[in-house]
């Protein structure tokens, strides 16, 4: 499926395998394994202006490519063959729009998080937290019971910007929605522009350290590692629900005054445990230090530097743990004024331009999904994956960052790509089906007990031969297991 061109959007994107090439690329992939790669491209799957489906189906891609890529380096086997499907990946990239518990819709965005009319142009502001709201309404001089009215004559009353620097400044979470042009005139969009789609650097020295090789059906090439999930809201949980589908011991660690929204953690919950550790009571912070001494990789969602001051900044991690995997995700990057504001999907969307190209001339729109937070999570899992098998032979521990802003500007041809030209099926092998019309997720839901309830949900779209199509086990209540290993 092709795009018409868009203005500022790269013709990277010409070719169903474009931008998989790209992003394998960027992951330091061997580009002779992408002719293990088929992909099915099916049309109606995540319509928009925007390469959106070419996107996900790229960071499926690459993911699934790492871990089949994997599956090899361990049992010294040929890399098993992977298999892309539009429809699969474009049921994954909402599967939190599909998921039921006990027959319940999941409740999604909550009524003051929302584009809002300024005095100059529009506001996008992110409430679902109880904390987020508390300061946006304080920001902007409301009871913290106002309801959306009251917020709408509020906001109108300002500027875009005003509100967005007030809101920050109060703890809330609120962007000006912007075109692309004046996204790039922005700080924030110059500190982004050119860089990298991810960083991937070795942090330190360690012996090499082959893994086992893998018993039994299916074959998931995480299994015997443990993850340490210091994640939230979507992007990262995402990526380490898909380690945990290839067999990782995933434990998530969240702080116990903090809690995840229930759907939310639902969804990303899947083949996780879950507990809570408070870092600031010293019996915790020793649990905490064991589970840290015995992890293969931790995966951090918060903001740069925001966990520096627990033994998690890189360098002195890799010192603690040769032979770690450092994986960090932020909304807005390392760099640049924004660096330490927090952010969603849902935010950077509207401060990159993608909410203006995706709406009309009377309102902003959205993409069809929240794809920077699914795809930069696949891309993470894919990160990990890559940085795993480096090591094997290599030795080492290796950091690997990644940001909303970079895969927005990936998709919006703004930069971030893998340092090559995109590489269509003229460069590479990889095979490409055309599928029938995408026909909605619902061969691709199923249902499973657990826990919380009786769950619908999407199955995962990472797919090799030989691999898992279905995580291991369901998820369990937030902060519900111990905090230990398996």
């Amino acid at each position: 499926m092709t795009h018409p061109p868009l203005p500022g959007v790269s013709s990277a994107w010409a070719t169903p395998l474009s931008a998989t090439a790209s992003a394998w690329a960027a992951l330091g992939g061997d580009p002779a394994l992408l002719s293990r790669l088929c992909v099915v491209v099916r049309e109606g799957a995540l319509p928009a202006r925007l390469p959106v489906i070419d996107l996900a189906r790229a960071c499926v891609g690459v993911c699934a490519l790492a871990a089949a890529e994997s599956v090899a380096a361990r049992d010294g086997r040929d890399v098993p063959a992977v298999r892309v499907d539009d429809g699969a990946v474009a049921t994954a990239f909402t599967s939190e729009r599909h998921l039921r518990v006990d027959g319940r819709a999941p409740v999604s965005f909550a009524p003051l998080s929302r584009f809002w009319p300024a005095a100059d142009g529009w506001v996008r502001t992110h409430a679902n937290y109880p904390h987020h709201r508390a300061a946006l309404t304080a920001a902007l001089g409301l009871s913290e019971r106002a309801d959306a009215d009251a917020l709408a004559a509020a906001v109108a009353e300002r500027t875009a910007t005003a509100v967005e620097e007030a809101v920050y400044a109060a703890g809330g979470l609120a962007v000006a929605v912007r075109d692309p042009a004046q996204w790039a005139a922005h700080p924030q969009g110059a500190a982004v522009a050119g860089r990298p789609l991810l960083v991937r650097e070795r942090i330190g020295d360690g012996p090499a350290r082959p893994l086992p090789s893998l018993a039994g059906s299916p074959l998931r090439p995480a299994a015997g590692l443990r993850v340490l999930d210091l994640t939230r809201v979507v992007a990262g949980p995402v990526a380490t629900r898909t380690l945990a589908l290839l067999g990782a011991d995933v434990l998530r660690v969240d702080p116990p005054r903090l809690p995840e929204l229930a759907d939310q953690h639902t969804d990303t919950g899947f083949g996780k445990r879950s507990a809570t550790l408070d870092l600031d009571d010293r019996t915790d912070r020793r649990t905490f230090d064991e589970l840290l001494d015995r992890a293969d990789v931790v995966v951090t969602g918060y903001r740069p530097g925001a966990l520096d001051r627990f033994g998690l900044g890189a360098r002195e991690l890799a010192a603690r743990r040769p032979g770690v995997v450092l994986a960090q995700l932020s909304a807005w990057g390392g760099s640049g004024p924004w660096a330490g504001r927090r952010g969603f999907d849902s935010l950077v969307q509207a401060a990159t331009g993608i909410a203006v190209v995706e709406g009309s001339p009377e309102r902003p729109g959205a993409l069809p999904a929240q794809a920077l937070d699914h795809g930069t999570g696949y891309l993470l899992a894919a990160a990990v994956l890559r940085a795993l098998t480096e090591r094997a032979t290599a030795g080492g521990s290796y950091g690997v960052r990644l940001a909303l802003t970079q895969t927005a500007a990936w998709l919006t041809g703004g930069g971030g790509g893998g340092g090559t030209g995109g590489g269509g099926r003229g460069d590479h092998e990889g095979r490409v089906e055309v599928g029938s019309p995408y026909d909605g997720p619902a061969r691709r839901l199923v249902e499973v007990d657990s826990p919380v309830g009786r769950l619908r949900y999407a199955l995962p779209p990472v797919s090799f031969a030989g691999g898992p199509a279905d995580w291991a086990r369901p998820p369990g209540r937030w902060g519900g297991d111990r905090a230990r290993w398996s």
